[in-house]
């Protein structure tokens, strides 16, 4: 079909479908109720199965002393109305109701169908194109209005979330959930039919949301952050739940069993999660031979960090377990599309920071000799001055880098955004979520005011909704990454994010996300 007769289709043909096949339901149902108060049967075929004295005499036909062809004659009328004001109006409330009428009237139709068939075991052939048309009206609404059906499908996934799966799943221990997810996705990884309904749920593509940054293909800018899949479970799921890129990891030279438990918690008020995981990962050669050659659907990141271990006290040893671990990977026949460097992460028991610029520099000197084939970008702190965070840029840009994810974990216990209540709980660790969200945004803006031509800028920190990612983009962000969102949000945030932004984006009038990168700082 072309785009002519596509368009011609959607916009002429289907309306007119839709008032047609609503008016014959209207018109049968308007028979039905006439012929009933007149006390006359319907002409209808008397032969095998099909008997309309037999279906309209039944008391099925006349519940609680009330005839169906009236009740349905009703629905009708009220259908036909709404529809139309739904095509004229386009408003939500409108069409969010026509959803709700053709939706009882498949599940009514069915059901009367069923009688027929199973119980009365006679057919009336004006029942039957009664039933045709709600099915036929319920199928060709959700066609005609498929944009306002995907984000009616969204809230219902959002709600269903927040008042049934959220209460469960934050009434069980937060790291045996999200062990239980990464081998959830695994196993569903595996399912074709799994990916498929997963993929009709939360996958949403919009153009103007599509971009390209550094060679690589985007069809939405929301990622996966390192930290969540540490083993490399779940890149063949990520795209079915509606992830545009994600950064698998972080992974290390030598598996680390991370720190000791309590490695995650949840502060709810504050919408944070207490992480202390400390580069949990089973190490970069397990890495390698899971997922030697395998092609990936969307671009996949592999982020490499020191190993978590305190014997690591030295410049120089954490540049030799740095260094042989990318090695690993660059020789690995990895088909990702991009290197994540985290030098960011604040719960190490490695005592060796890389953030003063000498010794970013001898690791960056480094890591360049190597010669990488993928794109580099470095995993940054939130919780440096400014003047030390230009300090780590100035080194960056000097490096054939491509881009900073900014950023890590928020350090401060005495942040604003932290419930004070809370964090007395946690003796260890750090917060993620939204307590990391302003200072997240004010390093975007000074990095994108400062390097914005030299260094693409993922966003990372506090993306909970829609406008969340879009600030981050308007202060300079061309992607971004979340975790803690999704774990309070919930599965649907990224198609949720996705389409919000594509309507942000049109309410800005902009035709696509690169045009909005960076507009509040322009």
């Amino acid at each position: 079909m072309t785009t002519k007769s596509a368009s011609l289709w959607k916009e002429t043909l289907l309306p007119i479908l839709l008032l047609l096949v609503a008016a014959i339901g209207l018109f049968d149902a308007f028979y039905l109720t006439k012929e009933h108060f007149s006390g006359v049967i319907p002409p209808c075929s008397i032969s095998f199965f099909a008997d309309c004295g037999s279906v309209l005499r039944s008391p099925y036909a006349t519940p609680f002393g009330i005839p169906l062809a009236l009740i349905g004659l009703i629905h009708y009328a009220i259908e036909f109305f709404v529809l139309l004001a739904a095509l004229v109006t386009n408003k939500r409330i409108v069409i969010r109701t026509l959803f709700f009428l053709t939706a009882v009237g498949a599940v009514a139709s069915m059901y009367f169908v069923f009688l027929q068939v199973a119980i009365i075991q006679a057919l009336c052939l004006y029942c039957m194109l009664s039933a045709l048309a709600s099915f036929v009206l319920y199928f060709l609404v959700r066609m005609y209005f498929s944009a306002e059906y995907k984000l009616f499908g969204i809230d219902k996934l959002k709600n269903q979330y927040k008042y049934f799966f959220k209460p469960l799943l934050f009434a069980l221990p937060p790291e045996f959930v999200h062990e239980n997810a990464l081998f959830m996705g695994n196993l569903s990884s595996k399912l074709p039919f799994v990916k498929s309904y997963l993929s009709f749920f939360f996958r949403h593509d919009v153009p103007s949301v599509k971009q390209t940054v550094s060679k690589m293909q985007f069809r939405h800018p929301v990622g996966l952050s390192a930290g969540y899949d540490y083993h490399a479970d779940l890149p063949d799921v990520l795209p079915s739940i509606g992830f545009g890129f994600a950064s698998l990891g972080t992974f290390s030279r030598y598996a680390s069993e991370g720190n000791p438990s309590p490695r995650l918690g949840r502060l709810p008020k504050s919408q944070s999660l207490m992480v202390n995981k400390g580069f949990r990962n089973p190490g970069i050669e397990k890495l390698v031979k899971k997922l030697a050659g395998k092609e990936f659907e969307i671009p996949i990141g592999i982020s490499i960090g020191v190993t978590n271990n305190p014997e690591i006290k030295t410049i120089e040893q954490a540049q030799e377990d740095l260094i042989s671990a990318f090695k690993i990977a660059q020789t690995g026949n990895l088909k990702h599309s991009y290197y994540e460097l985290n030098i960011s992460c604040p719960n190490l028991r490695t005592k060796v920071s890389l953030y003063d610029p000498a010794p970013l520099k001898q690791i960056l000197t480094a890591v360049t000799k190597l010669k990488l084939t993928k794109p580099l970008f470095i995993k940054m702190p939130i919780d440096r001055s400014d003047a030390e965070f230009k300090a780590m840029l100035k080194v960056i840009v000097s490096f054939p880098v491509t881009g900073v994810i900014i950023g890590n974990l928020q350090k401060n216990r005495k942040d604003p955004a932290l419930d004070q209540t809370e964090v007395a709980q946690w003796k260890k660790g750090n917060f993620s979520g939204k307590p990391t969200f302003k200072r997240s945004n004010e390093l975007i803006a000074l990095t994108y005011k400062t390097y914005g031509k030299k260094l693409v800028i993922i966003g990372c920190g506090g993306v909970f909704s829609a406008e969340d990612a879009y600030i981050k983009i308007k202060n300079g962000a061309s992607l971004v990454q979340l975790i803690t969102g999704m774990i309070f949000q919930g599965p649907q945030l990224m198609a949720e994010i996705s389409l919000g932004l594509a309507a942000l984006l049109k309410k800005d009038g902009y035709k696509n996300i690169a045009a909005a990168v960076g507009t509040d700082i322009k």
